[in-house]
């Protein structure tokens, strides 16, 4: 069981750090100066939206609804939803990024309250909408029968890969 668990955080910790859109925001929100609400402390939020979106669909697939994500309709609304959610986060980028650039030439900016909650649940809807997260958890739990053990086992794996997946987010916002 300890390999499993070992096997599942360097899973979680290596499904983390490729570029995407969570890591993306988590970036921006750090990047920002602090007066302005970034740091840290406000990238932090989006990843613990994001693991919490991530254990949401293990669970899910670890007691059945695996057999019914398979749909082909709830996959192509998936796929809708998330094209969607990236067009507004390209949006809202490119809003904030004009906000910023208009500041420096003005004098009287004021700076934005900072939005912890808020980057919770945009990490927690980005990963709840994303046809990639319903893939990748199907893959790795696959569909089980709903067996006491075997759900215990699922879940087990669950908190290990999100636990890695925490662990990355630490050290991207530390770092950035």
């Amino acid at each position: 069981m300890l390999s499993t668990l070992v096997n599942g955080y360097i899973l979680g910790w290596s499904v983390a750090w490729p570029p995407g859109p969570i890591n993306a925001e988590m970036i921006r929100h750090s990047l920002l100066p602090k007066d302005r609400g970034g740091g840290f402390w406000s990238a932090w939020p989006i990843d613990l939206g994001a693991c919490t979106g991530d254990f949401i669909w293990a669970f899910c697939v670890s007691v059945g609804a695996g057999a019914l994500l398979n749909s082909v309709e709830i996959r192509r609304v998936l796929a809708i939803v998330s094209l969607a959610l990236l067009l507004f986060l390209a949006a809202h980028f490119a809003i904030g990024a004009w906000k910023i650039y208009r500041a420096h030439r003005s004098l009287q900016f004021q700076a934005p309250k900072n939005q912890r909650r808020g980057g919770f649940l945009l990490g927690l809807f980005i990963v709840l909408m994303s046809p990639w997260s319903v893939t990748f958890w199907l893959a790795v739990i696959g569909s089980q029968p709903a067996q006491n053990a075997r759900v215990r086992q699922s879940l087990g794996i669950a908190v290990a890969v999100v636990l890695g997946a925490l662990t990355w987010g630490v050290v991207l916002c530390t770092a950035v």
